[in-house]
């Protein structure tokens, strides 16, 4: 009795939300990304504007493997985005190399690291 309470409430709050999300879709029609990063470029249709080349949407790093996803293509290390080789993967950013060439893509292009003030680490408690 316990168990079938418990699935009905699970059962009637997702319904609950899959009724708040459409009524939260975008004016396009689908459900908006909530794991797309925020761009803040605004085209003049009131839509976000894509970056311009490749962007690095998640790194996946394991002892098993390792694979980034560019523009929504699962690439393995040592794999090919377009005519690119992925050479290099860190939490923070991969290292696409096409001949000499070599093209760095940041999970966070944005955001910059910056060093405590003192060169002494914060005491944390």
């Amino acid at each position: 009795m316990r168990l079938a309470r418990t699935l009905c409430c699970l059962l009637t709050g997702f319904a609950a939300v899959q009724a708040g999300a459409a009524d939260a879709a975008p004016p396009g029609g689908g459900l908006a990304d909530p794991t797309r990063p925020p761009f803040g470029a605004v085209n003049a249709g009131g839509e976000e504007a894509a970056p311009a080349g490749p962007q690095l949407q998640s790194v996946l790093i394991s002892p098993a493997r390792k694979v980034a996803v560019i523009n929504g293509r699962t690439v393995p290390l040592g794999g090919r985005f377009r005519d690119a080789t992925l050479t290099r993967i860190t939490e923070s950013g991969v290292e696409l190399r096409k001949g000499s060439r070599v093209e760095v893509l940041k999970l966070f292009p944005r955001v910059e690291k910056k060093s405590l003030t003192g060169g002494k680490p914060r005491r944390r408690n």
